[in-house]
């Protein structure tokens, strides 16, 4: 008798301690594959402070300064589609070595690049290898995690993991262009990638899943192809001239290729996105709260460090610092968000966030425009709060706006349409910004009887990429001439906040009318933050 007791403490002893091994391994999984995602938000947002330094250090203007970050999104935002398909068919965890390994060499290109071109083709790589890691990453802490119970704690830690590194990113990027120099924003990325490959390579099992969809190579072409000759046209609109035959046939180009895009989806058995999810009205609306969201709030991660440093002329680190109280607030509301879901619909909860980001950047706008700090200050906190409302929910939205069998695709549409909206609107609304940058200088310099610079373009690119010191020559040394210029800088981006504030104020609207027409009071219940 005493014997089977004994035995039967053994066994229980051997399942317990089986179950804690299972649960450890479990813990080390989720916090590396965080970690791999705080990576990659980390490099997305800690970039911004160190651009007028790349500009300086490069002799690079404002285009170039552009496609520093427009091309690490666009790679990224092209391939998160078919990286996730690859994933899923040759292996997630062969797809996340691969990431990390195409993620150091890129790095390690930024940090050596001795012109901007190279600098803008290691960015490229860099995003190609960020979309790698970050579907291969979702898909492991997916498959890992089965009970609705572990999955509700994994998201949540991922979250945290992400909105630590956003509210980081600003600061340690100033810290480490002002103490080590902008290369090393880059090239301390390759210890952090060897060390989480080799964690990945240990304690990550492979796993795939032999049914996923088969690649759509065409509509990848087709929509990356797309994105980028629009980009490209907007982005050098200014340069090569706005009715120039080279910026008609970009644009032009840009447009044909996306409008192409859709009949190859409609024709595919199982498309890379499924376009018929766009005839129900809350879908629609919740693409566009996702849209309005990165065009009108994330986007500001990009464009504030550099009017920082331009309009007040902080160092990176003082920039860095000045961010601190918008990123915080993004990181802190979504909790109020959480509450808030329990007695506000889910389309008046977005609505609300989207009007906060509005107002927020009406009165940065003002704020630039009389250029007082403590006004930006008080607007960048509004816009984080409404930000910090918007972004968990707004993936919440799009994923209970499809069926159950279709959040993989959702989450896709999700991410790519995050990317795309803040690729397009550091396009757009950097072509305000040069515009009437221009505008206002040749405005200000015929008042004045000023002599005109020769390249006025090259002047107004220079200025607005935080290098006024190789604009100064061409301004005959004039020191009331750039001064001219970069209030020009100021009231230009003044134009800009008001743009984007137009485009949260239309987001608003139209995803209020859409998602009100669906049932999404009680998608709202179970909102959490991510």
């Amino acid at each position: 008798m005493q014997t089977v007791i004994n035995m039967e403490a053994a066994k229980a002893a051997a399942t317990a301690a089986q179950l804690d091994k299972e649960r450890r391994k479990g813990r080390n999984i989720l916090l590396i594959c965080s970690s791999v995602c705080a990576l990659i938000v980390l490099d997305t947002n800690i970039v911004a402070v160190s651009l007028p330094s790349v500009a300086r250090s490069l002799h690079a203007d404002f285009s170039d300064i552009e496609w520093v970050v427009s091309a690490y999104m666009l790679a990224f935002a092209s391939l998160l589609l078919p990286a996730g398909s690859l994933a899923d068919r040759f292996g997630r965890k062969r797809m996340m070595l691969l990431g990390l390994s195409l993620f150091s060499i890129a790095s390690l290109g930024c940090g050596l690049a001795w012109s901007v071109e190279v600098l803008q083709l290691a960015r490229a790589l860099k995003g190609v290898g960020a979309a790698m890691l970050l579907t291969s990453a979702l898909a492991v802490i997916g498959h890992v995690f089965h009970t609705e119970k572990d999955r509700t704690h994994a998201w949540a830690v991922w979250g945290a993991c992400m909105g630590v590194s956003m509210t980081v990113a600003p600061l340690l990027g100033g810290v480490i262009t002002e103490l080590l120099g902008w290369r090393w924003i880059f090239l301390l990325n390759l210890p952090v990638c060897l060390c989480l490959g080799t964690l990945v390579y240990r304690e990550v099992s492979e796993s795939g899943d032999a049914g996923a969809a088969r690649l759509d190579p065409w509509g990848s072409l087709l929509l990356s192809s797309g994105l980028s000759f629009l980009i490209w046209g907007l982005i050098n609109a200014n340069s090569s001239g706005w009715g120039s035959h080279a910026t008609i046939m970009r644009v032009a180009g840009g447009l044909l290729l996306l409008a192409l895009f859709i009949p190859v989806e409609l024709m595919q058995k199982r498309p890379m996105i499924d376009l018929r999810l766009f005839r129900r009205a809350p879908f629609v609306g919740a693409v566009l709260a996702m849209f309005g969201y990165a065009a009108a709030a994330q986007v500001m991660m990009t464009f504030l460090p550099l009017y920082l440093q331009n309009a007040f002329s902080y160092s990176a680190v003082a920039a860095g610092l000045a961010m601190l109280p918008f990123a915080l607030a993004m990181m802190v509301f979504p909790r109020v968000g959480v509450a808030l879901a329990q007695r506000m619909s889910l389309h008046g909860l977005m609505g609300l966030g989207m009007a906060l980001v509005c107002a927020g950047n009406v009165v940065v706008a003002i704020a630039a425009y009389v250029s007082a700090y403590w006004m930006v200050l008080i607007g960048m906190i509004i816009t984080g709060s409404g930000a910090g409302l918007l972004n968990g929910n707004t993936q919440k939205a799009i994923m209970h706006c499809v069926p159950r069998e279709r959040t993989g695709m959702a989450s896709g549409i999700s991410t790519t349409t995050r990317f795309s909206a803040i690729v397009l609107a550091i396009a757009c609304l950097g072509c305000v910004l040069t515009v009437r940058t221009g505008s206002y200088l040749k405005e200000a310099l015929l008042g004045a009887h000023l002599p005109l610079p020769v390249q006025i373009n090259d002047v107004v690119e220079r200025i607005v990429a935080g290098d006024s010191v190789a604009a100064l020559p061409a301004l005959h040394h004039n020191a009331q001439a750039l001064l001219m210029a970069q209030t020009g800088f100021a009231h230009a981006f003044s134009i800009l906040m008001l743009a984007a504030a137009a485009i949260a104020a239309v987001s608003g609207v139209l995803l209020f009318h859409l998602m009100g027409s669906g049932n999404s009071k009680a998608a709202s219940v179970d909102a959490v933050a991510v």
